[in-house]
C-alpha cells in the first residue's frame, strides 16, 4: 500500500488527467483520511474518505466558497492544483511568432494559469496546517522558466507559467513569515498523455511521454520529500529543480 504521509488532502481539477491520477493513488495510501475533489463538474465516488465539490477557478465567489466547504478541525496537509490551459482549438493554440499573439488569447491563459491559481493561493492557504508540515503546491510548466527558453514560441503559455512561478516565490516569502512549516512550490509534471498535450505528442519520443499515473505517482514521491527550506521553488517530476 502507497504511503505518501499526507492525511487531509485537496485536489482542484479533480476530472483532470493528472487531478484524477492523483486521486487514484492517494486513496490507495494507507494515511489518506480525507480527500476534498474539487472540479467544475464533480462526479460522485463510493470511497466515505471523498467529497466532491463543485468549483470554477474564474469565479472568485465559487472558489471562496469551496475553500469554506474544505475546512477541517486541525488542517489540510497537502493541496494540490492541476488545473491549466494551454489551447482550446482556435483560436486559442500555441503562437508560433509575434504575428499570431492574440490578446484575448493571452487574457483567456493568463486568468486560468495565473490569475486562477492566485486566487486559489489567497483563499485556500488559510486551510493548511499550522502545527505540522504542510503544502501547497501548483502544477507549473519547463517552459515558463525564462533562463531554460532556447526555442522561443508558446508566447502566452510560457508567460503565465513565468508569472505563476513569480506568485508562487511571492507567497512562499509571505506563509514563510508567519507559518515557518508551510511549503509553498510550482511542480513540472513532464509531457503527461492528456487532452492538453494530445495534439503536441508527435515531437516527443516515447519515452519522453508518461501516463498520468506515473506522473502523478513521481510528483507525489517529490512532495513527500520536500522540506521547508525548499519553499518558493519550482521542481519537475524527477525532484531536480527548475531555474527562474
Amino acid at each position: 500500500m502507497t504511503q505518501t504521509g499526507f492525511q487531509n488532502i485537496i485536489i482542484l481539477g479533480a476530472s483532470g488527467a493528472i487531478g484524477s491520477a492523483l486521486i487514484r493513488i492517494l486513496l490507495t495510501a494507507s494515511g489518506t483520511e480525507r480527500l476534498f475533489a474539487l472540479s467544475r463538474k464533480p462526479t460522485e465516488s463510493a470511497d466515505p474518505r471523498v467529497t466532491n465539490i463543485a468549483m470554477d477557478l474564474e469565479d472568485e465567489e465559487s472558489l471562496r466558497t469551496a475553500a469554506a466547504a474544505c475546512q477541517l478541525k486541525g488542517g489540510i496537509d497537502l493541496i494540490i492544483n492541476t488545473i491549466g490551459i494551454l489551447h482550446e482549438g482556435e483560436p486559442i493554440r500555441p503562437e508560433k511568432g509575434l504575428r499570431e499573439l492574440d490578446p484575448e488569447t493571452m487574457a483567456r491563459l493568463f486568468r486560468i494559469n495565473t490569475i486562477g491559481p492566485a486566487l486559489v493561493l489567497k483563499h485556500f492557504s488559510p486551510l493548511l496546517a499550522r502545527d505540522r508540515r504542510a503544502i501547497m503546491a501548483s502544477l507549473s510548466a519547463r517552459v515558463g522558466s525564462i533562463s531554460d527558453n532556447k526555442t522561443g514560441g508558446w508566447y502566452s503559455y510560457r508567460a503565465s507559467k513565468a508569472a505563476l512561478n513569480q506568485l508562487i516565490r511571492t507567497a512562499s516569502i509571505e506563509l514563510a513569515a508567519r507559518r515557518p512549516q508551510v511549503i509553498c512550490v510550482g511542480l513540472h509534471p513532464g509531457t503527461v498523455r492528456s487532452a492538453m498535450s494530445e495534439p503536441f505528442l508527435q515531437r516527443y519520443t516515447k519515452n519522453e511521454i508518461f501516463e498520468p499515473d506515473t506522473a502523478a505517482a513521481a510528483l507525489l514521491s517529490v512532495l513527500a520529500e520536500l522540506t521547508p527550506a525548499q519553499t518558493g521553488r519550482i521542481f519537475a517530476w524527477d525532484g531536480q529543480e527548475i531555474q527562474p
